[in-house]
């Protein structure tokens, strides 16, 4: 349920606080007074577009909040979408910034639109005014069956989006396999080529890391040499500036001092560990140098290797591990060409499998549609005679395509006759705006039944209709309310009669400013706006008996 709605900043509001009770709210105002800033606000933070355009004061954020309360099942919903409710209530909001950034949150925890839209479309369905002509686009007719067969149908339609994939996937494959005779054994001897080049190289993992060590130390050998020759010459024992010599001599001189001052001993030790030191370093670097004697013929080879294995990284990928998957895609691409007949047999074959599945799957798809649409007929059918079709016909017809699509093979339309002896004909052709209103709520307070969707919210519903037909809509309406909040908008007095809460909006100015608020009307301010809507201006005692009289016969018409 919708507890409370926040506006900041957009249009001629401020900024209003709405609490919404349960059952049936009426929301009532003048003409221009914001209804439809209001209802704006609340397909904003459903997910609809929020424009700059919108904000009072551009260099103020806008902002629209939605507080709801969840049950089980909600709370249930939304874990299934990732989001968190740590308590049975949930925070949605969308904030507009005056450089034109939108950020969409739930809980606190910026969303992308499209969860938003997933979590909103759980809670609260907005019929806004101009939905109703959503009625006249046959392409939404099956939407509304397949809506409201619910798990009787999903399933099937799972099974056969599924069986679709697959289906164009194998086409696709088929097409793409389909090439002549020359152009087939061009590619055989391509790919043999292409895989004759990498086994001809007998590539090893890590072979190239190795060859470029070797060829980077190779080819600055003489560099290394003449720098580790000098390196020996200063710490060997030859010549007189050598480190080794020096170290040898201070050995001497230290010994003739420890024989006079024993405490000098640690230090005897450690110039004793310094020339063991040096020594054993010298013997390494001799070792070395011995090691850099490169033979011509051995270097020539490794840059050979070096550069073939660079040339099939060049063809072939940027690694040698690269290069041996690359060949491993070419020999199953070879062993399937090698295999053509036998391989464009087994994908045919796959294909009519697959497509008779698909067909199946279709069909019985089409058939659980054809069972939901006589019973969601027969339920919309009693719901419009509530709503004052006395002698409404109403059935599904259904057409085949000639074509698989992930939705199936059916197109369906709603055909309607209003009128005794007038031909059953298609809903775009016979509806007039204010039957379209009517037929509309008749359709969202059945599948409002079957999908359990907590709030509804009507914009104008009762355009186009007056009298007997109103009363209708506004018992309509109340019986709704029975099972699920509703929120209604509306110019009748009736319907407003039927409010369990009534709010009004009014456009007022405050500091040389435009501003729209609403407010909850108490039972006696109920009265007067029900007065209002009766006579218009002129508010007589005549018309607040009227409206008296009105809401006491909506009272007593109510079921719960």
């Amino acid at each position: 349920m919708l507890q409370n709605m926040h506006i900041k900043n957009i249009a001629l509001i401020d900024e209003i606080d709405i609490n919404f009770e349960d059952r049936l709210n009426i929301l009532t105002g003048e003409t221009g007074a914001g209804k439809s800033i209001i209802i704006g606000s609340l397909g904003i933070c459903l997910g609809g577009r929020f424009h700059r355009e919108l904000l009072r004061d551009d260099t103020k954020d806008g902002l629209v909040e939605l507080l709801f309360s969840l049950n089980d099942g909600n709370r249930a919903q939304m874990e299934a979408l990732g989001i968190e409710c740590t308590e049975n209530e949930l925070l949605i909001s969308r904030r507009l910034s005056g450089n034109g950034k939108t950020v969409s949150r739930i809980n606190g925890e910026t969303v992308t639109t499209a969860t938003l839209k997933q979590a909103a479309a759980l809670l609260i369905d907005l019929h806004a005014q101009h939905e109703q002509q959503t009625l006249l686009n046959e392409n939404k007719h099956l939407e509304i069956l397949d809506r409201f067969g619910g798990d009787n149908v999903s399933a099937k339609k799972e099974q056969v989006k599924l069986l679709y994939n697959e289906y164009t996937e194998l086409s696709r494959e088929l097409k793409e396999a389909a090439i002549d005779e020359a152009e087939k054994n061009r590619q055989i001897d391509f790919l043999k080529f292409q895989i004759d080049e990498i086994d001809n190289a007998r590539l090893k993992c890590g072979e190239d890391e190795e060859l470029e060590a070797y060829y980077k130390k190779a080819s600055n050998g003489r560099e290394l040499i003449s720098a580790a020759d000098e390196i020996y010459q200063m710490t060997g024992s030859t010549g007189d500036a050598s480190a080794g010599e020096q170290i040898g001599h201070s050995i001497m001189l230290m010994k003739r001092m420890l024989d006079i001052d024993p405490e000098l001993q640690s230090l005897y030790d450690t110039l004793i560990s310094a020339d063991d030191m040096l020594s054993d370093f010298n013997r390494e670097l001799s070792s070395y140098m011995k090691s850099m004697e490169f033979d011509d013929k051995e270097f020539a080879e490794a840059q050979n290797r070096l550069d073939r294995i660079n040339s099939l990284k060049l063809k072939y990928g940027n690694t040698i591990e690269a290069i041996l998957e690359c060949r491993d895609a070419y020999e199953q691409e070879y062993g399937k060409l090698l295999q053509y007949d036998e391989y464009i047999s087994g994908l045919k074959d796959n294909l009519s499998n697959v497509e008779k599945r698909l067909k199946a799957a279709s069909e019985e798809l089409s058939n659980a549609r054809q069972k939901e649409a006589s019973k969601l007929c027969g339920i919309i059918k009693a719901a419009m005679e509530e709503l004052n079709f006395m002698t409404v016909s109403l059935e599904m017809r259904f057409n085949s395509l000639d074509r698989y699509t992930a939705n199936g093979t059916d197109e369906a339309c709603f055909m309607i006759s209003t009128n005794i002896g007038e031909p059953i004909r298609p809903l775009s052709d016979v509806a007039s705006g204010g039957e379209l209103s009517r037929i509309m709520l008749a359709i969202k307070s059945c599948l409002a039944r079957e999908d359990d969707t907590p709030t509804l919210v009507f914009d104008e519903i009762d355009v186009g209709i007056s009298g007997r037909t109103a009363q209708s809509v506004a018992e309509k309406l109340s019986v709704i309310a029975g099972e699920h909040q509703v929120i209604c908008i509306t110019h009748l007095p009736q319907i407003a009669a039927m409010a369990d809460s009534h709010y009004l909006i009014e456009k007022n100015v405050e500091n040389n400013k435009t501003i729209t608020n609403i407010r909850k009307l108490s039972s006696e301010e109920e009265i007067n706006e029900i007065a209002r809507l009766i006579g218009g201006a002129q508010i007589t005692e005549a018309t607040i008996v009227s409206a008296r009289e009105m809401k006491g016969l909506a009272d007593r018409e109510k079921l719960y």
